[in-house]
């Protein structure tokens, strides 16, 4: 598994994520099923991505060749 920590795209979404939930800690209380939970779930999809594809296991094209 590479490690994901030191990927520069999983550092700014994790950053993302963080601000994410600071913003929306001030949102009216009856956005908290819309708005406020389609920013958290979309703003967490990207490192979540990023921490996944980097534990799979590929197999280079060169190998197949």
């Amino acid at each position: 598994m590479r490690n994901y920590r030191k990927i520069k795209a999983f550092q700014l979404a994790d950053n993302l994520v963080v601000e994410v939930y600071k913003t929306t800690r001030d949102f009216p209380k009856e956005e908290l099923y819309g708005l406020t939970s389609q920013l958290k779930r979309a703003s967490l999809s990207v490192p979540i991505n990023i921490v996944e594809g980097s534990s799979r296991q590929h197999v280079s094209i060169k190998r197949i060749i």
